[in-house]
């Protein structure tokens, strides 16, 4: 537990450190990049100190509901920071240092076990990472979409200070995009061929709901890629199929873990 509460302590300073500077402050205004963010960064250390604790246990993989939530925003805010430092932009850190802090909060607040027999398949467990890994992925792909709804709203709006000069060019953001939703998008396709491989059966009564979303969700980026490829999309039509499939994939994982493990489970 000591490795989760420093986390979050570490977090919450790291997300009050990026704020005062995105808003100007004097004393973060001429401070390095990866000083900025060193208490995000030791923070993240030891969220994956506290998830080796809780994930990895004698009874086999632990994923329960907010374990699984609390491991996928630990991807995403690695994610997130080396986009920080590459691209110099902080907004996605600012955003991702609260939220793995409350994913971190609750799993420890709420603790809903659900362990993955360490006797598995080395099938099934593959399948469990490169899940993970693709949701990361496509969350982040999610977050950059929403910035850059954001962004594209302040161009049109003629608003060229604030949030404008955080953010890399549009077309930096559009590429960024994209380069990450197909990580994503391979990683999904792994992530469903394995499961379909490794699992007794995916449309069984309480696998069903979760592979039909997933399916649709893997549909939705392909297309969404595909018109990218053939089509040019990019602005708005890409945003939308971004969150659409983004948040049918997570129904499909969260829906299916909180019907499962807090409702019918109890």
């Amino acid at each position: 537990m000591i490795y989760g509460s420093l986390a979050i302590l570490l977090y919450l300073i790291g997300f009050l450190v990026l704020l005062l500077r995105v808003r100007g402050s004097s004393a973060f205004i001429n401070t390095g990049i990866i000083k900025l963010l060193s208490p995000g960064i030791a923070a993240l250390v030891l969220h994956f100190f506290y998830l080796h604790q809780t994930v990895f246990t004698l009874k086999g993989l632990q994923m329960g509901l907010f374990s699984s939530a609390s491991s996928i925003a630990a991807v995403i805010t690695l994610l997130a920071i080396d986009v920080t430092i590459w691209r110099k932009t902080s907004f996605l850190s600012l955003i991702m240092l609260p939220i793995s802090a409350l994913s971190i909060l609750l799993d420890m607040v709420f603790p809903v076990l659900d362990y993955l027999p360490e006797n598995s398949p080395t099938g099934l467990k593959i399948h469990v990472l490169v899940s993970i890994i693709a949701y990361s992925l496509l969350g982040l792909g999610a977050l950059l979409a929403i910035l850059l709804s954001i962004q594209n709203q302040h161009l049109h709006n003629h608003k060229t200070g604030g949030l404008l000069h955080q953010l890399p060019p549009l077309q930096t953001m559009e590429k960024l995009l994209f380069d990450t939703l197909i990580a994503g998008f391979i990683g999904l396709t792994i992530a469903l061929a394995s499961g379909f491989l490794f699992l007794d059966d995916m449309f069984a009564q309480h696998l069903a709901h979760k592979t039909i979303l997933s399916v649709i969700a893997w549909g939705i980026f392909a297309v969404l890629l595909m018109g990218r490829l053939f089509l040019g999309w990019r602005g708005k039509i890409a945003i939308r199929w971004t969150l659409s499939g983004f948040v049918l994939l997570m129904l499909a994982y969260f829906g299916s873990k909180l019907v499962l493990e807090l409702i019918i489970k109890p």
